[in-house]
């Protein structure tokens, strides 16, 4: 009997009457078709042979084992090695190469090689970049480090430049310079770690004092038109601001009531000096004394004029003198009230009264008004004071009033 297999022959009652080899289906082989060809495995469930379809790139032959899986090459995963394995992508549609990532990731797109999660605060699609806020250092590692800038005072951004080993910072915002943007620029200070702009109302010249004020404290520096102040906010002295109160104008002076001028001249001299001294008039008695010394030449010399002034002196002094008397003389007087009651309170007068059958007697302890009147400490009616002190009652009934 041929004995062919039923599900691997064409025929299960014909075979070769010689060898009894059966006529297989493709697939098929052995003496009874009973087995699976190469390239083919037998399926679990019904026990048919199926092609195994392993890539042909990806995978080392045709063959596969009887769970079907294909033996894949290098880099190469899947059932049928038809796919890449994790830290390779397809090269060419074809071949799987490894990601190209510099070491900073282990993974990459199986179609494109775009690295995946990069480390080490990297980005691009090889991670070749530093983020944002990162620079690479000139280290053989080339890791990249954190930008010294601070997201207030720059963009936060930084890179090394060509011939530098410290990174500098893109760019500095308003206020801010330096390599690191820490430090203030001309026309700004230093305030709680913050750049803030100076305060000069205007009165100084960035072209004389590029700095304008202080870096630390913001003091102004060089104030001009005659202006004073931490902030250029004051006129400067024998200076008076406008009526409008913008500018600071020179104090207008006072000419006194009568004036003398006395010119000399001496012999064989090119220059004459002029002399105009103010003289006090005794009868307006002038609080304010003015000397002048004009001096006039040929060639036009400028005059000096020096101002004296009591009166601001003289109001002070008498201001002061007047309170310290109006002081002594408060402290006087209270000084007297306050004897004047201890005094009241430790003497007041102390009296006894004496209570008898047919009178009473009056008795005073108080050494200061040995001769005091009695008469008044009682409300009588008929009553009679006696020479020694002794009011006697002289009423039917002895009544009486204390």
């Amino acid at each position: 009997l041929c004995n062919c297999s039923a599900l691997g022959s064409a025929n299960v009652s014909e075979c070769d009457g010689t060898t009894g080899q059966c006529p297989c289906l493709h697939g098929y082989t052995g003496l009874r078709c009973e087995s699976c060809a190469q390239g083919f495995f037998p399926e679990q469930s019904s026990q048919r042979c199926r092609p195994c379809g392993c890539s042909t790139p990806g995978s080392h032959s045709p063959q596969c084992d009887h769970s079907g899986k294909c033996q894949c090459k290098v880099g190469v995963a899947g059932l049928k090695c038809d796919q890449c394995s994790d830290g390779y992508y397809r090269f060419n549609e074809t071949i799987c190469e490894p990601c190209q990532c510099n070491n900073h990731s282990k993974t990459c797109d199986s179609l494109t090689g775009t690295c995946l999660h990069c480390q080490e605060n990297t980005e691009g699609n090889h991670c070749e970049l530093c983020k944002e806020g990162f620079y690479r250092s000139t280290h053989p590692a080339h890791a990249c480090h954190r930008c010294p800038c601070s997201t207030v005072a720059s963009t936060g951004t930084c890179r090394i430049q060509p011939g530098e080993t410290a990174p500098r910072c893109d760019k500095c915002k308003t206020g801010y310079t330096g390599l690191n943007c820490n430090q203030c620029a001309n026309g700004y200070y230093n305030s709680d770690s913050i750049c803030v702009r100076c305060k000069c109302n205007g009165n100084v010249d960035p072209a004389r004092s590029p700095s304008v004020c202080q870096p630390e404290s913001g003091e102004c520096i060089g104030c001009l038109y005659h202006t004073a102040g931490f902030h250029c906010e004051e006129c400067e002295e024998g200076y008076v601001r406008d009526p409008e109160g913008t500018n600071c104008t020179k104090k207008e002076t006072t000419l006194a009531p009568e004036t003398r001028e006395l010119t000399t001249s001496a012999p064989n001299a090119s220059k004459a000096t002029l002399f105009s001294m103010a003289v006090i008039n005794s009868t307006s008695s002038p609080t304010t004394i003015q000397t002048t010394f004009p001096i006039s030449s040929s060639d036009n010399s400028t005059t000096a004029l020096a101002d004296v002034s009591w009166t601001q002196f003289n109001i002070i002094i008498l201001t002061v003198i007047i309170i310290v008397v109006v002081l002594l003389m408060g402290f006087v007087g209270a000084v007297y009230m306050y004897r004047e009651y201890q005094n009241r309170k430790l003497n007041a007068p102390f009296w006894t009264i004496e209570l008898k059958e047919d009178n009473i007697s009056f008795s005073s302890y108080h050494d200061s008004i040995p001769n005091a009147d009695v008469s008044g400490l009682l409300e009588d009616d008929g009553n009679e004071v006696a020479p020694n002190g002794q009011l006697t009652l002289t009423t039917p009934m002895h009544n009486y009033k204390v």
